[in-house]
């Protein structure tokens, strides 16, 4: 397993504490913007700080909305999951997302959803993950999709105890979440009191349309033990809409489990803009489904992007696979009639499939709505030209 090494160098981070209301906006010289807000729970009888760091899009774009990353134990994950997301986002393999971080008073007590009872751990700490859970449900949440413009797909990651929680929140309330990450999640608690009900919870649920990501380091001994048997039970799960994915990773300490994580992490989890083949199915409207899966978990209407659906037509030409690629390239000249790449795309399929006269007719439609600029007009007129004559000779 390669471990994912990202290097991500910050400037001034310029934030203040502030009222719930009314939050101090402070701009950063690179292209982030930070919020800190500092309020009074009610819940959890006690000040909270939350860290809120905005996309580089959201003031230019002010009309567009975006997932939301619930990031526990505080704002020093953020530049990682800045790093991560930011080379994803340049090729199209994620959106751009707004990152809450939560800063810890009591971690222990927040985050373990027991009390734990045995002695190899800190006896009596814990229990306290249903009032936290409350906190970022009734207060939180709400504060956030108030004052930002949200999309509702809600990703929440943690570490060690903070990847305990985020299976946790699976478990009580399976809907508020779309993404739950954790990375070494601390399973050896209270007797593996986590993996007990995670297991419990799987065998139990008869539908769960989420995504889960854990790995685990060096760790070995109980922990381990308990670790394979939770990562086994989700592994064997028989859930069709539940997407499950893990990393072990050698040598790697159970601090630095975040950061040998965080891509996979975030990769698997969010749809790239170009389909995969693995997603085709033989049934050509997968392709609808897909980005309509797209546009649900990026938070925008992406209509099959032309250049996309055509490189599936290529890669099954190079298969050899005809029939399918002028099935894909019929597609996306639905969806772009007016488009002088798909319309040749068509061509092309059809030319392969021997199907001369279509060819020719679908290069002609292309001719028909090309303008002068269009860079490769020469190789368009002279693939024409070409196809005629092929045509003549059989005629």
């Amino acid at each position: 397993m390669r471990l994912f090494t990202a290097i991500f160098i910050c400037s001034l981070f310029i934030v203040s504490n502030n009222t719930l209301a009314e939050p101090d906006l402070k701009q950063q010289t690179i292209s982030y913007t930070q919020h800190t807000h500092t309020f009074k729970s009610a819940v959890l009888n006690e000040e909270r700080t939350v860290v809120v760091q905005l996309p580089k899009s959201y003031q230019s774009e002010p009309n567009k909305v975006y997932p939301v990353i619930y990031r526990l134990d505080g704002a020093g994950n953020i530049p990682l999951i800045s790093a991560v997301m930011d080379r994803l986002q340049n090729n199209n393999r994620a959106p751009e997302v707004i990152i809450v971080a939560i800063e810890n008073t009591n971690r222990l007590r927040d985050l373990y959803p027991t009390v734990n009872k045995e002695p190899q751990g800190p006896v009596g700490e814990g229990g306290g993950a249903a009032k936290f859970l409350a906190f970022i449900e009734q207060e939180l949440m709400p504060l956030i999709n108030k004052n930002y413009r949200t999309y509702n797909y809600n990703v929440i990651a943690g570490a060690s105890a903070a990847g305990v929680f985020s299976l946790y929140t699976m478990q009580a309330n399976p809907e508020l979440f779309q993404a739950h990450i954790a990375y070494s999640p601390a399973v050896w608690w209270n007797y593996g009191a986590s993996v007990k009900s995670t297991k419990s919870f799987i065998a139990k649920s008869k539908d769960l349309n989420n995504y889960v990501y854990i790995n685990i380091g060096e760790e070995a001994g109980l922990m381990r033990e308990r670790y394979n048997e939770l990562q086994q039970a989700l592994q064997s799960n028989s859930l069709p809409n539940l997407r499950f994915f893990s990393d072990a990773f050698e040598n790697v300490s159970h601090n630095l489990t975040s950061a040998a994580g965080a891509f996979n992490a975030y990769h698997h989890l969010f749809l790239p803009k170009q389909m995969p083949m693995s997603a085709l199915s033989d049934d050509i409207e997968s392709i609808d489904v897909y980005y309509k899966k797209l546009s649900q978990q990026w938070g925008e209407q992406i209509t099959p992007p032309e250049a996309a659906v055509r490189q599936l037509g290529y890669n099954l030409v190079n298969m050899q696979q005809y029939e399918r690629a002028v099935a894909v390239f019929k597609h996306n000249v639905k969806h772009h009639s007016q488009s002088v790449d798909a319309l040749w795309g068509l061509g092309y399929g059809y030319e392969l499939q021997g199907n001369i006269q279509q060819a020719l007719i679908k290069i002609e439609a292309a001719l028909n709505v090309v303008d002068t600029t269009y860079p490769y007009l020469d190789t368009l007129k002279e693939t024409k030209s070409r196809l005629q004559t092929q045509l003549n000779k059989t005629q």
